[in-house]
């Protein structure tokens, strides 16, 4: 025979489980428990490496596109040369803006010695699209998917062009326009490198 105390402690584990899982859905869709657990503590922090080869001529972010959850911290390391991760945004140097209209802009500044790196936790979902200032033109740039593929950086380059408040924003590159990954790639993919 079972006690009350028993049956209410069985009942809480029950129930508790069964809003952990459905919790667990939400956050996470196909996920168990565990892998959910296992996936949350690893992913905590997205590293993005700032490459390039001896010459300086090939330089890139390894992976160039990355699929995140609201929340995340994103780090970039620089492995060689000199390289900033600087989000398209009208407060940087006048870019178009290719984020989250309410996410806060970043710019590293130069990160200079192999190791050196700079960090962001993204909570607003949307696309993010990010460039290094020397290398733009050659077309190091890179993009971060944070939950929903939403926002000025799902649309195309040049959807700004004649909407009130734009007026002298700098156009994306045509090299860094070939270079980014699509959105739907990202979204297939969750890590696409070059």
């Amino acid at each position: 025979m079972q006690t009350r105390r028993k049956f209410i402690t069985t009942g809480g584990a029950v129930l508790g489980g069964i809003v952990m899982q459905d919790i667990m859905r939400v956050v996470l869709p196909g996920l168990s428990g565990y892998e959910y657990c296992r996936t949350a503590s690893a992913a905590s922090v997205a590293t993005i490496r700032m490459r390039s080869d001896q010459t300086g001529g090939d330089v890139w972010f390894d992976p160039i596109g990355i699929y995140i959850y609201p929340g995340q911290t994103v780090r970039w390391v620089v492995a060689e040369n000199v390289h900033t991760t600087t989000a398209y945004h009208p407060r940087n140097d006048n870019h178009s803006l290719r984020i989250p209209e309410k996410a806060v802009p970043w710019n590293s500044g130069y990160l200079v010695n192999p190791g050196e790196h700079f960090e962001v936790t993204l909570t607003i979902e949307g696309v993010y699209d990010y460039y290094c200032i020397p290398h733009e033109d050659a077309g190091m740039v890179g993009r971060i998917i944070v939950g929903k593929p939403v926002g000025p950086g799902a649309l195309p380059f040049d959807d700004y062009k004649g909407k009130p408040g734009t007026t002298g924003w700098l156009p994306v590159p045509e090299a860094a326009r070939k270079a980014f990954p699509s959105v739907e790639r990202i979204m297939r993919e969750k890590i696409v490198r070059r």
